[in-house]
């Protein structure tokens, strides 16, 4: 073997008897067997070889894509044993420019986009980086063909390409792998000028070929076989070139952390959008989890808020200075239809202090016929506080006037829905109707209350006086409750206990109820929170399903997507890149459904509300569901993103 030294510098690539092994199950298979050699700057280097001689193994050492299994690695003066990954990547990024045999280009990029790569990498802006890609490529005959994807390329000019991205960062060290392999006789030709001319140009070239024609164009040419180097010989006299100072153009000196990184998350968004505009049906699939995931966080905290400040809305409206009594003795089951309760306990409440209304009501379902309609609805047997007490005007006419009551009047106040069912939009006012047979004159029509918390109609029913109601019409004198109005609210629980004390000295036992309607506002806006809470868990365990597909969805893109990997790895992408890439590409696409997710969960809020729903919306609801999706991407997008960033450039590179 010949070597070439030059003892006026050190070399710029230092192989010191280089082992490369792969374990292929129990059998271990050793592919360079103690390679030594020695690469000067400004050299042109053709590693000859057939097929599974190593050569290639021993490109992949040099340019820092694979590790030796022994030996001692020397760049630049530098052990590269010594280097961690990002540093490895740095040199691949900053020193080494890579052309492949298969061109390795991103199938959905453009030529330009595919010659920055390597800058974008390298942390340069958009403006700059887009310029010297395009001189670049014009200097290479393409300039015409800037925005052309590589399936619109011949296979010489996707080469062409592949040179341009080797030079995208200066490329101080060329490695071409058989670059003239995929090409006709005329490409091939073509490619070699151009590494003559780059190697006129300074750079240094390491040639891989098992072609002898295109060794032979080198100035020296370094034959192997079974991993063993056997001839290193050169052509006439090496011309001593030399590049300046080493360092890459587009090294990252003076920029700050927070201005690289934002650069790395912006052309991470952009790659995410093109990889994911490639797979539409998939993509849209996958934004489907998601959408229909936020959509139902979206949609379910605004019905149960809706219901729940629909109850909120019904109790204050009643005043929150009200005590309400019940009959039946408190945790009872069906408490509510004891018969303990009756309107002489309601006299004796409203002589109490601290009291002002008190409203005791009965109700039982009646028959209510006008002309030749029946109808059957609730009577409401009450007195004259009832509209205070329940914050309810009347629409037309008069509600009972405590002369109806004191002379048992056979009159009666109809609901809405009650006075359409038997009159139309006939004015009922007036006119007499028969409950259960009763005769009583309408005085009066309420205003429409609508629906209670539990979806009845509050509107269905006819009002009469206490004492006309148990006397003529239902003969049964027992209560369902009694309203009690507090006028000093300050003293509230000083008069619910003077009702309790007054109340079972009365009936001898406990068979009564006293709750303030402050009690009953908390308790029932627990029970709706409850019930909210519940919606929600069950829209996020639709955006957690969301969240699997995702996974699922990056994981098969990353399979898929293995050589393009490879591919970004070799011109300098680190692992933080890959692992930033992918789990881009995951918020993005949760970013994306969980933006249609919200405008979808609105637009079901808007139609049920119209439809006459109760439907609350607020930012707070909408900002969690988003901020959901955000997190599902971040989550479901690791475990994928972190398998890429794990990937071997070698094998990733070899993968089909």
């Amino acid at each position: 073997m010949v070597a070439v030294e030059d003892v006026s510098a050190a070399p710029l690539i230092e192989l010191r008897d280089i082992v490369k092994r792969y374990a292929r199950g129990d059998l271990v298979v050793e592919v360079l067997r103690g390679v030594s050699l020695m690469i000067q700057e400004g050299e042109f280097v053709a590693i000859m070889g057939a097929s599974g001689s190593g050569k290639t193994t021993l490109m992949n050492i040099i340019g820092c894509m694979d590790r030796p299994s022994g030996g001692r690695y020397r760049l630049m003066g530098r052990d590269v044993a010594e280097l961690d990954g990002d540093a490895l990547a740095a040199l691949r990024r900053n020193t080494f420019g890579f052309i492949f045999q298969r061109y390795n280009l991103l199938g959905n990029a453009s030529a330009l986009e595919n010659v920055e790569v390597p800058a974008l990498y390298a942390g340069l802006p958009a403006g700059p980086r887009r310029e010297r890609a395009g001189a670049l490529l014009a200097r290479l005959g393409l300039g015409e063909r800037l925005d052309n994807l590589p399936g619109r390329l011949s296979g010489g000019q996707q080469q062409r390409v592949s040179i341009a991205r080797a030079l995208m960062n200066g490329g101080r060290v060329i490695l071409a792998d058989e670059p003239t392999g995929a090409l006709d006789s005329e490409s091939g030709k073509e490619v070699m000028a151009l590494l003559r001319e780059l190697h006129r140009d300074g750079h240094t070239i390491v040639l891989i070929t098992h072609d002898m024609n295109v060794a032979g164009q080198a100035d020296r040419l370094v034959r192997i076989s079974d991993g063993r180097i056997v001839e290193d010989t050169t052509r006439g006299e090496r011309a001593a070139r030399r590049t300046e100072g080493g360092a890459s153009p587009l090294d990252r000196h003076g920029e700050s952390a927070q201005t690289v990184l934002m650069l790395d998350i912006m052309a991470s968004v952009r790659t995410a959008l093109r990889a994911l505009k490639a797979s539409p049906v998939r993509t849209f699939l996958t934004l489907l989890g998601v959408m229909i995931g936020v959509g139902s966080v979206v949609a379910m905290l605004a019905f149960g808020n809706g219901a729940r400040q629909q109850v909120l809305d019904q109790i204050q409206a009643m005043g929150a200075n009200l005590l309400v009594v019940k009959p039946g003795a408190p945790g009872v089951r069906g408490a509510g239809g004891a018969t303990t309760l009756v309107p002489a306990d309601a006299e004796a409440i409203a002589r109490l202090p601290n009291v002002g209304y008190v409203v005791p009501q009965a109700a039982n379902p009646v028959t209510v016929r006008y002309g030749n309609v029946t109808y059957t609805t609730t009577l409401y047997a009450t007195t004259p506080d009832f509209v205070a007490a329940n914050n309810w005007p009347v629409a037309r006419g008069t509600f009972i006037s405590q002369t109806n009551l004191q002379g048992f009047a056979p009159v009666a106040v109809l609901g809405q829905t009650t006075a359409k069912a038997l009159f139309g939009a006939a004015d009922p006012v007036g006119r007499y109707v028969l409950i259960n047979n009763t005769p009583l004159r309408v005085i009066g029509l309420l205003t429409g209350k609508g629906a209670d918390q539990l979806g009845n109609d509050r509107d269905d029913g006819v009002f009469v006086p206490i004492t006309t109601g148990q006397a003529r019409v239902t003969g049964q004198s027992y209560l369902k409750f009694v309203t009690v109005e507090v006028t000093d609210t300050q003293q509230m629980d000083a008069t619910q206990a003077a009702i309790n004390t007054l109340l079972r000295k009365r009936h001898r036992t406990l068979d009564f109820q006293v709750k303030s309607m402050t009690a009953l506002l908390q308790q029932q806006a627990q029970t709706q929170q409850t019930l909210t809470l519940l919606l929600g868990a069950v829209a996020l365990i639709s955006l957690l399903v969301g969240g699997i597909g995702v996974m699922n969805i990056m994981l098969v893109s990353v399979t898929e997507r293995t050589r393009e990997i490879g591919v970004r790895m070799a011109v300098g992408a680190r692992a933080f890149h890959i692992l930033l890439q992918f789990v881009t590409e995951a918020l993005v696409v949760c970013t994306v459904g969980g933006l249609i997710g919200v405008a979808g969960g609105l637009l079901v809020a808007a139609v049920a509300a119209l439809s006459g729903a109760a439907v609350l919306v607020t930012l707070p609801p909408l900002l969690l569901a988003f901020a959901s999706a955000l997190v599902t991407g971040l989550v479901f997008g690791y475990l994928p993103a972190k398998r890429a960033a794990g990937l071997d450039p070698v094998v990733a590179l070899s993968t089909e």
